[in-house]
């Protein structure tokens, strides 16, 4: 399955992209990086990625991920990763994701206080 990303909203202030498919190697990666690129357009510096529908995570998704974990904190803002699940899981943890960004069980988990930003 290709990924597909649907942006939602959770008020006042916070951006959720819904991921569903794989994040690995070639436009997929590219996707991620452009939505996020969007949303710090928008000035939006509350965001969360829901990956409770992915699949499938190479190395690039990782480093996908932890790149778009820094341009939003050089942005000023701050990145949840929600819903990671399986294999998906086990990959960020073995590269040490969850030392840098914490991960969260649900997106309604990932939302709550959120600081000031």
């Amino acid at each position: 399955m290709i990924l597909k990303i649907a942006r939602k909203q959770i008020e006042p202030d916070i951006s959720v992209l819904e991921m569903e498919g794989k994040i690995c190697m070639g436009s997929a990666s590219q996707e991620v990086e452009w939505a996020l690129a969007d949303l710090l357009k928008q000035n939006r510096k509350k965001i969360i990625f829901d990956l409770s529908k992915i699949t499938m995570m190479d190395s690039t998704g990782v480093g996908i991920v932890v790149m778009c974990h820094a341009k939003v904190k050089k942005a000023g803002g701050i990145l949840r990763i929600a819903g990671p699940n399986g294999m998906v899981e086990e990959t960020l943890k073995m590269t040490s994701v969850d030392k840098i960004m914490p991960f969260y069980p649900s997106v309604g988990g990932a939302s709550e206080n959120f600081q000031a930003v």
